[in-house]
């Protein structure tokens, strides 16, 4: 299944999927071990144990003397149909809007954050850009595909 990662700052898009003991990215596998601790055999066959901590939405993950942050990009967040506008995933809440009309944002920026089936489901801008409608705010109930904002790419 593709999934998309803010990553250091940069958009990724990935195929993850799940196994019996863990899970199968791009090649590598990723099982848990302990405190943390994830076990890890990259694609060239090397093995090595990663530290992963989540600090808020983000996940810290230090392996093989380097540290990453990853942030998962929620998926159905942006629709080219409603140009430039970023939609709802699924029905539910708007629980906090995070920018208003004219603000100036980064690809990978929560814009939203809606509650959907029990869960907090952040809507993040795909692109650099401006904010040129935000269509609802918070305790408002959105259908799924309700257009949530707009936002205008940055050259």
């Amino acid at each position: 299944m593709q999934h998309r990662f803010n990553v250091n700052g940069d958009e990724v898009e990935v195929t993850l999927n799940k196994t019996d003991g863990g899970w199968d990215w791009e090649g590598a596998t990723i099982n848990q071990h302990t405190r943390g601790r994830l076990h890890v055999r990259m694609a060239d066959g090397r093995t090595a144990l990663a530290h992963a901590a989540k600090v808020g939405d983000v996940w810290w993950v230090h392996l093989d003397g380097h540290t990453f942050a990853l942030e998962r990009m929620e998926p159905g967040a942006s629709s080219q149909q409603h140009g430039g506008g970023l939609v709802a995933p699924m029905p539910g809440k708007v629980l906090e809007t995070l920018v208003e009309p004219g603000d100036e944002v980064q690809a990978g920026q929560a814009l939203m954050v809606l509650e959907a089936m029990k869960m907090e489901h952040r809507i993040v801008a795909a692109h650099d850009g401006t904010v040129t409608a935000v269509h609802h705010q918070a305790g408002e109930q959105v259908p799924q595909g309700a257009v949530l904002l707009e936002l205008e790419e940055t050259n």
